[in-house]
């Protein structure tokens, strides 16, 4: 499957639109794990294991594994996750933004090394910044488009004088996305959770694509507003929540009390379809 049908067929399955955000930090670890980041990977694979059934998609932010040296320990995740949750894509939190030969190497990275479904990228450097990950059949881009920090504002929320219209830059970002930079059907958006506005304005103006959106959770992000917002029957929206999950208890029923919180969070997004 592509990872646009990988996405549907995980949201049917599970009754989803739950992304659960793998952020390890090992500070917060519970018990015997705490400060350890030798057991990243048995952290996450606890995790995973005790979710699979509740999230559209995984999301591992690379850099909470290469602040630690823990690049293999990803890899291991990254087949435990084929091996145990091959019907839930992953989605690799990188934000790359490089042109030509570098671009490369880092869609060789995503999508070889690490074997994602999709990753997420910057488009401020332009098409010849996406153009080389798209060059994978099957496989997913999620471009930055309005995130949920506040500094957002500084450059995505700017309007483009030069452009018929003077759109702001965040909705030229969409407008790209849904037409001429979407070669093979690839290409979804980033939109952040705490701007409920703002995605429904990318929705509109890019009605079938998928659209990641973090900022629920730790970050204040209202769930409600943002599936009234964002979800369409024929668009899936992939909602993301990393340490309210992770982190749900300190002690040795970690993974337990992450399952609890993801049922929550998955049936609070789901009843918001209504």
């Amino acid at each position: 499957m592509t990872f646009t049908e990988k996405l549907r067929h995980a949201q049917q399955r599970n009754a989803s639109m739950l992304c659960v955000g793998l952020d390890p930090e090992p500070s917060r670890f519970p018990g015997s794990m705490k400060g350890d980041a030798a057991r990243i990977y048995d952290f996450c694979a606890h995790i995973v294991d005790a979710t699979a059934d509740l999230a559209i998609a995984f999301k591992p932010q690379i850099a909470y594994f290469a602040a630690h040296r823990a690049e293999e320990q990803l890899e291991r995740l990254m087949a435990h996750l084929r091996a145990n949750a091959p019907h839930v894509p992953v989605i690799l939190d990188a934000k790359r933004g490089d042109i030509g030969s570098t671009a490369e190497q880092y869609a060789k990275e995503a999508f070889e090394r690490y074997g994602a479904d999709a990753v997420t990228l910057s488009p401020f450097m332009g098409f010849d910044s996406v153009q080389p990950y798209l060059k994978y059949p099957g496989r997913g881009a999620f471009l930055l488009c309005r995130t949920s920090n506040p500094g957002g504002d500084d450059l995505q929320n700017q309007r483009l004088a030069s452009l018929p219209g003077q759109p702001l830059l965040y909705e030229h970002v969409a407008a790209l996305a849904q037409g001429s930079w979407n070669l093979n059907g690839q290409l979804g958006l980033v939109v952040g959770a705490t701007y409920p506005a703002e995605i429904e304005r990318v929705r509109a103006i890019a009605p079938t694509l998928p659209l990641l959106i973090p900022g629920i959770g730790a970050q204040g992000g209202d769930a409600v507003a943002t599936v009234k917002a964002g979800w369409r029957a024929d668009a899936p929206i992939v909602v993301n929540s990393s340490r309210a999950i992770l982190y749900a208890s300190s002690g040795d029923d970690f993974a337990a009390a992450a399952r609890t919180e993801a049922t929550r969070t998955r049936a609070l997004l789901e009843a918001a379809k209504a």
